[in-house]
C-alpha cells in the first residue's frame, strides 16, 4: 500500500486493535534508536572525559572504535500468538547517523505492514530525527508517524541536563507546548550507547539506566539492559563493517511513572540486538507480550567523518 493512499475500511477485531496499540510511537522509535542511535558513540566524546573516581583513582574506561555508517534493515513477523491477530508483517527500517561536528544526527525511516485476521491491512510509518550535543547535555527530537496515510502523532521538542549525573527538563513543541522535569540521574541515546558499551566491554552484565528519547510526551523510560554471551567475529572473506565480535543484548522498557507507583512488573516492551564493538547490529528483534517482529541486516555502509 502506497503511503497517501486511503486504506480499504476494513473492521479490525478487538484483539488485533489491541495488538496494534502496543506498537505506540515509543516503542517503534525505540527500535529505530537501537539500531541508529547504538552507532553514534564517538571515540571519545567531551562528555566520556569526565572521570569517575573509584577510591581517587580514575576509572580506566575500555576503548571504543565506532564506524559511522548507513544501514537498512528489513523487518518481518518472528512470532504471533494465536490471541494477537495478527497474521503477517514486512517492512523496512532505514537510518543514516552524520557528525555535525557539535553534535550527532541521526535520521531514521521506519515503515511497516501489518496484516490482521478478516483481511484488515495497517501501514504505519514513523520518521525520527534526533540531535544530541557530544557532551550529553543537550538534545533535540522531532518524530511523526502515519497510520495508513494520515497523521497519528507527531511529537518535537528539546531537552538539557543541568550537568552528568543531574536533572533536567524536557520541552515539547509539539503536540502542544509543555515542560516536564527529567529526574537526576537520566541520560539521552547516545549517552546510554556509551554506557552500554563500555559496561559491555568491561564484562558487565546489567545496565539499568533512565532515559529520555522524546518519542512520546510520556516522558523518561526506566531501561534495564541485559547483557548476552559475546558474538563470534565475522567468517574471513565477509563484509569487513560485520567481522567484528560483539554481544547479545536484552532492553527492557518501563514506565518510569508506573515503575515508581507500582515495582516495574512487565515491561511495555523489549527489544533484542545483536551489537558488534564497532557499534553496527547485526539484527534486532521487537519483543511484545503476545507477538515480535524481527530486522534482518540488508546492507550497511560506511559514512566519512567531516574536517571539523
Amino acid at each position: 500500500m502506497r503511503r497517501g493512499v486511503a486504506a480499504p475500511r476494513a473492521q479490525i477485531p478487538p484483539e488485533s486493535a489491541a495488538t496494534l496499540a502496543r506498537m505506540n510511537a515509543r516503542s517503534i522509535a525505540a527500535s529505530a534508536l537501537a539500531l541508529g542511535l547504538f552507532a553514534l558513540a564517538p571515540a571519545a566524546p567531551a562528555h566520556a572525559q569526565i572521570q569517575l573516581q573509584l577510591g581517587g583513582q580514575p576509572a580506566p574506561k575500555p576503548a571504543i572504535d565506532i564506524a559511522p555508517h548507513r544501514a537498512v534493515y528489513q523487518m518481518s513477523l518472528a512470532s504471533a500468538k494465536s490471541g494477537s491477530g495478527l497474521v503477517s508483517a514486512s517492512g523496512a527500517l532505514a537510518f543514516e547517523w552524520g557528525d555535525g561536528c557539535d553534535g550527532w544526527t541521526v535520521e531514521q525511516r521506519y515503515k511497516l505492514t501489518l496484516v490482521f485476521s478478516q483481511a484488515a491491512e495497517v501501514e504505519i510509518v514513523t520518521n525520527f530525527a534526533t540531535w544530541e550535543s557530544k557532551d550529553g547535555l543537550k538534545y533535540r527530537f522531532k518524530v511523526r508517524k502515519t497510520r495508513n496515510g494520515k497523521a497519528e502523532a507527531d511529537v518535537a521538542g528539546e531537552a538539557h541536563l543541568a550537568g552528568a549525573g543531574l536533572a533536567g527538563k524536557a520541552a515539547f513543541t509539539s503536540p502542544e507546548k509543555t515542560v516536564m522535569d527529567l529526574p537526576a540521574g537520566t541520560i539521552f541515546p547516545t549517552e546510554h550507547t556509551l554506557v552500554l558499551l563500555r559496561q559491555a566491554l568491561a564484562d558487565k552484565t546489567l545496565v539499568k539506566r533512565v532515559v529520555f528519547d522524546g518519542a512520546t510526551p510520556d516522558g523518561a523510560a526506566e531501561v534495564n539492559a541485559l547483557i548476552g554471551r559475546k558474538l563470534a567475529a565475522g567468517q574471513p572473506g565477509a563484509e569487513p563493517l560485520l567481522a567484528r565480535p560483539g554481544w547479545y543484548m536484552r532492553m527492557a522498557y518501563f514506565n518510569i511513572d508506573k515503575a515508581a507507583a507500582a515495582g516495574l512488573g512487565e515491561p511495555d516492551y523489549e527489544i533484542g540486538m545483536e551489537l558488534q564493538d564497532n557499534g553496527i547490529a547485526r539484527g534486532i528483534k521487537l519483543d511484545y507480550a503476545d507477538f515480535s517482529i524481527k530486522g534482518t541486516l540488508e546492507k550497511v555502509e560506511l559514512l566519512p567523518k567531516p574536517p571539523c
